[in-house]
């Protein structure tokens, strides 16, 4: 059942908006209607402000302590420390208290400055000044406060502060130009057209005089289906080519398009931290069964009268009625006792690991931009390791893929003076292109060129520029575009026409070609036409079409955009009547686009061929690669674009996405117009499920419109079983490779959520540049923005940002890579050593009658995982290079190891949580064997429960600790300093607290007992077998898979070993070669002497 009706109108009646209607009446300059001309109703709107932030400063304590407390390890902690301050327990309240208050408080402050950092980004944002009509003056004011109903004006080069729809303009015709690569990645310039009643009021009187209303629908994220998409201008759009506008606000803050499609924060937590979440929940099942297991052996070893209190403790009779109060609050003090079995400190190790390694990102020198001047950033460090465990790549393609920089490489004319001179005409004059000056800006002068001015060219379309600009290196130069007059001059070497624009018939995604009509000033009619091979190819009458055919396919396959020119001559009868035509259409008032295209299809035929063109969308530098190697690595890479199929699968051929053998399936309007979306759907999946070639390549293509029917929440049943979503995801798993075009943001963000909900649950990350990607930037496991062109939205919405694509690359399969390793090692590591610590004290329970006796120090209870074994871990997992930096970029393979956390596994787990358990045995049980009827002192005295507790301590640090070097394989002097370091602090400790009288101790326990057990011989054997069996089997272990069944990675480091052996011997041999010629030319120098 779908509930989303019912929810939006609970919504909507909480916000105040019980007479929901779906349109509003926006008052142009807030001017009432004169009374009694209609019925005025004041609705309210938001205002313009912008929030990305999280937290508030009043709710930002309870919501990020009720966040924290949400992790199982912080709320057992609290848990523990309320029952220690409750019952009298065997350990101090602030052996859990402080270390929780530490965690807590380092992580909210860590969190709390991100949050700033994202309020000083609205802040920036929200306070910037935009310039509103009032009274007939301009006055400035901050952009949050604007209110929907103002009339703002908007100068060149500057986005627009909310959602307007267009008034008037500084241009005589009412148009201005617009890009909106911050929306859907488009940087191409965009013509918007005033409304025609109001075009002609266009300074700030004569607007100020308006008194009129705008009737228009509720705010909706979807891009492409715009209330009047020619007069509709978009937040976070920019001005182009034009001085100045006016326009009115209509939707304003969070209801404007962008921040509809923005993706709600939410706390994102990697596969580590929820595999650490399930070890708690193992580990916590342990503690109660270790103190159920205790208290019931306590109540049984008590029942014998024998064994009860002693004489001067005995209870009396009340105390002995509350059986079931005793038991409870001994469970109680058994749970305090082996808490210490999930350590809190592991979570501020973890904390720290993180927060230290992730500058590693920020110090790499291989992924700072010269050009930029930047470095890569880190806007939160607690996804480090999920980069080392990838599955899925969702990428944007302007901007991230490519530079939005094309160029023209290649013309294919067909032989003839004449053929020739009319193809680069038709170049010149088949687009949209505008001649722009430079001018001045900022005190700058831009378009000067040795000393002289000149002039750029912007367009709707990236690719009429570049054909444009391909022109003016054959200096055939597009001079001028008089408005006024729509007259083009062009400048041939052999000829300079002049040209009048009649009548032109703009490109659409249906036709997929434009077309102009021309008059020469001999008074000919041409009709010049460019579009894609597949719709003008039929409509040519005359022109080797295979031959230019062969060439054009050719250029696809190698990833240029390709287009075919066309042309036909028109008489003057011709041409009236295809004005007529014309006419007809664009004053309908019904179906008018239909008629249009009707019109456009009578005209557009019997054209001439004149030959193809081939355009470059040049790639971000090593995208290419950067793809193939993610490809190796493992993942799979979808790119999801906002821009045309045709241009998208251009990119994704160039960008070896797609393959030269690489076959295309398309899930597209224009197939589903052919055949029903249920029927293409199923035929895919009969296609792969029919015994389809294992090995061919397949590449999926899907559009938004289809898209948004396949992600439909009521669907027909479908007579085979399975839902549309279900057919598309096992269509998509047979393919290598997916393009999505014509996405909306939400959009985006739908697929990535889509593919994370599947049954394989993949780890995904999402990449783009502009705000129109920070929908799925937040959706995915991990989002990287880019610090492009378009802004810094992306940037700083993301979890890490990079300033070029092929930076992926070494953060994924080096840092990434790294990070997984170092802190699987981590979490495993920290569970073992502490199965090893208390797992002796389970044991001696039995041997002290289930007293709650504490086997170990206090001193040693408290300082074991924050002194004596902490830092060895920090630093390894800081780090650890298990493999060569350069080995790792250079063979992606390697990735595949680690995939599915594959560290962190349950066999994993259990092998260590047993390698604990053993080693404890070895520990309690040979220094059980060992002391048993033994005596150690010269005197003959015995050793006590301290010294057996101290001893065994001992053996536990010693061994925990050479354990953690035996793994290391990246030894740096500080590695030695810290491991052998950890081990003389814990050595140098115990001699201080056990040999001085401490003046602040009630009793001392400690006193002399260390010095007492290191002097004994048997204690030194004691501790060195014991260190030496407990490490035996981890060893064997090793050697024995390394050897039968060494893994990818252990090859490598056998090779990468060996390598550097020889490198070492081949030194020391050409320096003992070198020292015995020195020797020899000393002793003939001495002889000659």
């Amino acid at each position: 059942m779908d509930f989303s009706t019912i929810r939006n109108l609970i919504t909507r009646y909480c916000t105040g908006e019980e007479s929901w209607v779906d349109s509003r009446t926006v008052y142009i300059g807030h001017k009432e209607p004169p009374l009694g001309t209609e019925a005025y109703i004041p609705q309210r709107f938001p205002d313009n402000r912008i929030v990305s932030s999280k937290y508030t400063f009043w709710n930002f304590i309870p919501k990020n302590l009720f966040e924290q407390f949400r992790r199982i390890a912080n709320f057992y902690f609290l848990i523990i420390f309320l029952v220690q301050l409750i019952i009298d327990t065997p350990t101090s309240p602030m052996t859990s208290g402080l270390p929780l208050f530490f965690v807590i408080t380092v992580t909210a402050i860590k969190q709390g400055y991100e949050d700033w950092i994202r309020h000083k980004a609205d802040n920036a944002v929200n306070q910037c000044p935009v310039h509103v009509t009032q009274h007939g003056k301009v006055v400035r004011k901050q952009s949050q406060k604007l209110r929907v109903g103002d009339i703002v004006q908007v100068k060149e080069d500057e986005m627009f502060p909310c959602d307007l729809i267009l008034l008037s303009t500084s241009r005589e015709d009412g148009t201005c130009f617009v890009t909106t690569a911050s929306l859907d990645g488009e940087s191409s310039h965009k013509t918007y057209y005033a409304v025609q009643d109001t075009k002609a009021f266009n300074t700030a009187e004569e607007v100020d005089t308006l008194h009129s209303t705008i009737e228009c629908e509720q705010p909706q994220p979807d891009l492409y289906k715009p209330l009047g998409s020619e007069n509709l201008l978009l937040r976070g759009a920019t001005l182009k080519n034009t001085e100045y506008i006016h326009a009115v606000a209509i939707y304003t803050g969070m209801e404007t398009k962008m921040a509809l499609n923005y993706q709600s924060k939410s706390q994102k937590r990697s596969a580590v931290e929820k595999s650490m979440n399930a070890y708690l929940i193992v580990y916590l099942c342990i503690l109660i069964s270790k103190a159920l297991i205790n208290t019931v052996l306590k109540y049984v070893w008590q029942a014998n009268p024998n064994r009860d209190e002693p004489w001067y403790n005995q209870k009396t009779e009340t105390e002995r009625q509350r059986h079931l109060i005793r038991a409870f609050t001994d469970f109680l003090a058994f749970m305090v006792l082996f808490n210490y079995i999930i350590p809190v400190s592991m979570y501020v190790t973890v904390e720290m690991q993180k927060f230290l390694g992730s500058y590693f990102i920020l110090w790499d020198d291989d992924m700072f931009d010269e050009e930029l001047g930047e470095g890569p950033l880190v806007n939160t460090s607690d996804l480090n390791e999920e980069l080392g465990q990838v599955e899925y790549v969702f990428t944007d393609k302007t901007g991230t893929l490519t530079e939005n920089n094309m160029e023209l490489r290649e013309c294919c004319i067909l032989p003839g003076a004449e053929r020739e001179e009319l193809f680069f005409r038709a170049l010149c004059l088949c687009h949209t292109v505008q001649v722009k000056e430079e001018e001045t800006v900022d005190g700058i002068k831009r378009g000067i060129y040795q000393g002289k001015s000149t002039s750029f060219y912007i367009s709707s379309s990236p690719d009429e520029v570049a054909l444009v600009e391909g022109m003016k290196s054959r200096s055939i130069n597009l001079l001028n575009l008089k408005t006024c007059n729509v007259v083009f001059l062009c400048a041939f070497v052999f000829i300079l026409p002049r040209f009048e624009l009649l009548e032109v018939l703009n490109f659409d995604s249906v036709r997929r070609r434009m077309s102009v009509i021309v008059r020469s000033s001999s008074g000919e009619y041409y009709l010049f036409c460019k579009g894609a091979d597949s719709s003008v190819f039929p409509r040519v009458v005359s022109g080797k079409v295979e031959q230019v055919r062969a060439r054009v396919e050719h250029n696809a396959v190698e990833g240029l955009r390709t287009l075919c020119v066309a042309y036909k001559k028109l008489t003057h009868e011709e041409y009236e009547e295809t004005c007529h035509l014309l006419n007809s259409a664009k004053l309908a008032l019904r179906e008018r686009d239909k008629k249009l295209a009707e019109a456009y299809d009578v005209i557009e035929k019997d054209f001439i061929l004149l030959g193809a063109t081939a355009v470059e969308d040049r790639l971000q530098d090593k995208a290419a690669d950067t793809i193939e190697s993610l490809h190796k690595a493992g993942m799979k890479v979808w790119v999801l674009t906002g821009d045309k199929m045709e241009t998208a699968a251009a990119t994704c051929y160039a960008s070896k996405l797609f393959h030269r053998n690489t076959q295309i399936l398309e899930l597209t309007t224009k197939r589903t117009e052919e055949q029903s979306l249920h029927d293409v759907l199923f035929d895919l999946r009969t296609f792969f499920q029919g015994g389809y070639n294992d090995y061919q390549d397949y590449g999926l293509i899907i559009d938004g419109a289809t898209l948004s029917a396949v992600l439909k929440p009521t669907q027909e049943g479908t007579s085979n079983g399975g839902s549309y979503k279900e057919i598309f995801l096992e269509i998509c798993r047979n393919c290598s490779a997916v393009l999505c075009c014509r996405m909306a943001p939400l959009q985006k963000a739908q697929i990535v959520k889509l593919i994370k909900a599947s049954k394989e649950h993949p780890i995904t990350l999402a990449i783009g540049d502009g705000a129109n990607d920070v929908s799925m930037i937040l959706e995915a496991h991990v989002g990287i923005g880019i610090m492009g062109k378009e802004g810094r939205q992306a940037a700083r919405n993301s979890d890490y940002a990079i300033t070029k694509f092929k930076h992926l690359k070494k953060m994924l399969l080096v840092h990434g890579h790294y990070y997984y390793i170092r802190i699987a090692e981590l979490v495993q590591y920290f569970f073992y050593k502490n199965v090893c610590f208390i797992f002796p004290q389970f044991l001696y329970q039995f041997f002290c009658g289930f007293s709650q006796q504490p086997l170990y120090d206090t001193a040693y209870l408290t300082l074991y995982n924050i002194s004596f074994t902490s830092l060895p871990i920090l630093l390894y997992s800081l780090m650890e290079q298990h493999i060569n930096m350069d080995i790792l970029k250079r063979d992606p393979s390697l990735y595949r190891d680690i995939a599915k956390n594959s560290l962190l596994r349950w066999p994993t787990f259990i092998y260590w949580t047993f390698l604990g358990v053993f080693d404890a045995v070895v520990f309690f049980f040979g220094a059980v064997f060992l002391f048993d009827n033994t005596t150690f002192t010269s005197n003959g005295q015995m050793f006590g429960n301290w010294t057996f507790g101290t001893l065994v301590f001992t053996v536990l640090v010693f061994t925990v600790t050479l354990k953690l070097a035996l793994d290391t394989h990246y030894w740096t002097w500080i590695n030695h300093f810290v491991i052998w370091g950890s081990l003389l602090f814990y050595v140098i400790f115990s001699l201080l607290w056990g040999g001085i009288i401490w003046p602040f101790l009630n009793y001392q326990r400690m006193y002399y007992v260390f010095m007492q057990m290191l002097s004994s011989g048997p204690a030194w054997l004691s501790i060195i077998l014991l260190i030496i069996v407990s490490l035996l089997p981890d060893v064997v272990k090793k050697v024995l898979c390394r050897a039968l069944w060494p893994t990818t990675t252990e090859r490598i480091q056998v090779r990468q070993h060996n390598s550097h052996y020889l490198h070492f011997h081949r030194d020391e041999k050409i320096q003992l070669a070198h020292m015995s010629n020195m020797y020899k030319y000393g002793v003939q120098n001495t002889t000659e002497a």
